[in-house]
């Protein structure tokens, strides 16, 4: 037998896991039969559950050359997180936008991008922020000194070229709020983060009035 030292830690964290989900279920609900057939194994399905929910996607992050300065909207993307507060789910869609300065990056990163956030224990006014504060990193390039010299531009705005904005909405339902608490059912919290143009007041209500007419 193995000593258990030479087991991976993950493995042992893992088994830690499932010792300790079982305890508290047996704890939780003494009433139950846990050596059923139909429970003795849900102590370690959920915490291959939680594992799973929380368990992040890479993106393998990349962008192209382009001229385009017209926004760029992928709306109605479909997304599930985990409540940071209760454990539970929050689902929902988030509309992502973006004005490329020189760069655009594949569609289906966008909702990669989405996906890989919302996998874990989030806040959703987090979750927003955090997808819109790596798009603007994303698609922030490097211009080099022939261009820069080609342009007249002053050395310090050479080099960072990030996007001309970006925007992120999303529209979800917590079950923190509809199955526990309160409960109400069916209502949808709606949060944003605007960087660049977006966030420039001047141009705010023109450019958020078009997100979300591409999100209706």
């Amino acid at each position: 037998m193995a000593d258990a030292q030479d087991v991976p830690e993950r493995i042992r964290r893992s088994r830690m896991a499932e010792s300790v989900a079982d305890e508290l279920f047996r704890n939780l609900w003494t009433y139950e039969d846990w050596d059923s057939e139909h429970l003795r194994d849900t102590p370690d399905r959920f915490v291959r559950m939680l594992r799973e929910l929380t368990t992040r996607p890479d993106v393998k992050w990349k962008t192209f050359a382009s001229d385009s300065d017209e926004m760029v909207v992928v709306k109605d993307i479909p997304f599930s997180s985990l409540c940071a507060h209760h454990l539970v789910p929050f689902t929902g869609v988030a509309h992502v936008g973006y004005v490329p300065n020189g760069r655009i990056c594949g569609l289906s990163k966008l909702a990669r991008v989405v996906h890989h956030f919302a996998a874990g224990l989030q806040v959703q006014e987090e979750l927003t922020a955090q997808i819109a504060n790596y798009l603007q990193r994303g698609l922030t390039w490097r211009a080099d000194e022939h261009e820069c010299d080609k342009n007249h531009a002053h050395r310090e705005e050479c080099y960072d070229r990030p996007p001309i904005g970006v925007a992120v909405m999303m529209e979800a339902e917590h079950l923190c709020m509809s199955l526990r608490g309160v409960r109400v059912h069916g209502s949808t919290t709606t949060t944003s983060k605007m960087l660049g143009c977006f966030a420039d007041h001047s141009r705010l209500s023109t450019s958020y009035r078009c997100l979300e007419t591409a999100a209706s």
